[in-house]
């Protein structure tokens, strides 16, 4: 089968972002299928290498057809420092190229676009009745309910365009692909029938971000010393809330603790304000790790690290599913988490971390004292968090749900 397969931001092991889109598109090539990537970049390169006057080229990724456009960005930690307007400019401006060049490729047998951002949507909708082939649309977070929730969407006419956008989109799609129970529950308060959308998690690189990767070369990098540390890592915008893990090392400051410390890796529109933060309560025990170029080396940054943080703002937005979690399960290592909802539940329940209060910072500062102080709780921990990995978030499992769906909606269609 040929996959016509949409995201505008597509990062490899060789970029510092999700790898998702990437990952699944090798599984599928290595099924046998055909795999075309429209994306606005590789590995968070905008496309300047685009030929003058040309709309986009073609390039082989390890398999993957890829087709970088001229248009958006291909970063989405860049996206964090944009206006929302400038943002919602940009994405659109991704969608209508992206219609323009797809329906110049050859035909597909399914398109499949993955969202964020939303408009993606749109291009897969009008590419799939060009050709006349079904479409599958990808749920990676609710909008506008999201940006509603965290408040970075307050215009009543930008939500009502959105939600207009949204519901057109996910009757359009013969079937929609949602990342978490949540989300699949939001798409179906729209008014889609439940059996038109199927949960596939994000994934945990089981291969990458292992138990047994050496800690000394992620630990002398970061300048942790003897300290425990845990580490964020992951973008730095409006939605992160990482005031709250700052917070939390100022209540260690002010115990007297400087044999806890808090790694903050990562990019994005808020990391200059939460630097000023930190400088502002002169913490000795925060530290601001800046991209790499590989995620590689953030496997190495978190082998270094004792446990990991998954940390959002304080709403009610609960159908979050973000990479960084899954990947801490794999490294196999405790995973603190103050997102109410599914993710939290999976933790607790399965004995590979705790959830935290996102109103109390002072729980976080508690849990990391009770952790530095008891090894084995957190190497018990770990063990549980990488067999969860295992089990239920391997990529390979995953990505052949995601072909099966393919080859069901096919079917379907054919009859």
């Amino acid at each position: 089968m040929h996959i016509l397969y949409m995201h505008q931001y597509f990062i490899t092991r060789g970029g510092y972002s999700g790898t998702r889109s990437y990952e699944f598109a090798k599984y599928l090539v290595g099924q046998g299928h055909r795999v075309t990537m429209i994306c606005s970049g590789i590995d968070n390169e905008e496309q300047l290498t685009t030929p003058p006057g040309k709309q986009y080229f073609e390039v082989d990724v390890e398999g993957i057809h890829c087709v970088p456009i001229a248009a958006g960005f291909a970063s989405g930690h860049k996206g964090t420092g944009m206006s929302g307007y400038r943002r919602m400019a940009n994405f659109l401006q991704f969608s209508r190229l992206a219609k323009q060049v797809g329906k110049q490729l050859a035909r597909p047998d399914i398109v499949f676009a993955t969202h964020t951002p939303l408009p993606i949507g749109l291009a897969g909708m009008a590419v799939s009745r060009h050709f006349g082939t079904p479409f599958v649309f990808e749920v990676r977070d609710l909008w506008p309910t999201a940006m509603i929730n965290i408040g970075a969407l307050t215009n009543p006419l930008a939500i009502w365009y959105l939600r207009r956008m949204e519901k057109k989109i996910y009757r359009a799609a013969d079937h929609i692909v949602a990342l978490s129970p949540g989300m699949k529950a939001g798409v179906c308060s729209t008014g889609i029938a439940d059996e038109r959308v199927s949960v596939i998690t994000n994934a945990s690189d089981i291969d990458l971000f292992r138990p047994d990767v050496d800690p000394a070369p992620g630990r002398e990098r970061l300048g942790l010393g003897e300290r425990f540390a845990a580490i964020y890592f992951g973008a730095m915008g409006l939605a992160n809330g990482l005031e709250y893990p700052i917070e939390a090392a100022r209540i260690l400051q002010q115990r007297g603790n400087d044999q806890i410390v808090i790694v903050l890796h990562g990019a994005g529109g808020k990391r200059a304000e939460l630097e000023q933060l930190v400088a502002h309560y002169d913490l000795k025990n925060v530290i601001f790790s800046d991209p790499v170029p590989d995620k590689a080396t953030v496997a190495s940054l978190v082998a270094g690290c004792n446990v990991c943080l998954t940390i959002y703002k304080a709403t009610t937005e609960h159908t979050w599913t973000p990479n960084k979690m899954f990947d801490a399960l794999a490294a196999g290592r405790p995973v603190l988490i103050n997102v109410p909802g599914w993710l939290r539940e999976t933790i607790e329940n399965n004995d590979c971390g705790r959830g935290l209060d996102p109103q109390r910072p002072q729980e976080l500062a508690d849990t990391l004292e009770e952790f530095a102080a008891d090894p084995q709780l957190c190497e018990q921990m770990g063990h549980n968090a990488r067999r969860l990995a295992e089990t239920e978030f391997a990529r390979e499992k995953l990505a052949a749900r995601l072909e099966a769906i393919f080859e069901r909606v096919l079917a379907q269609r054919r009859m």
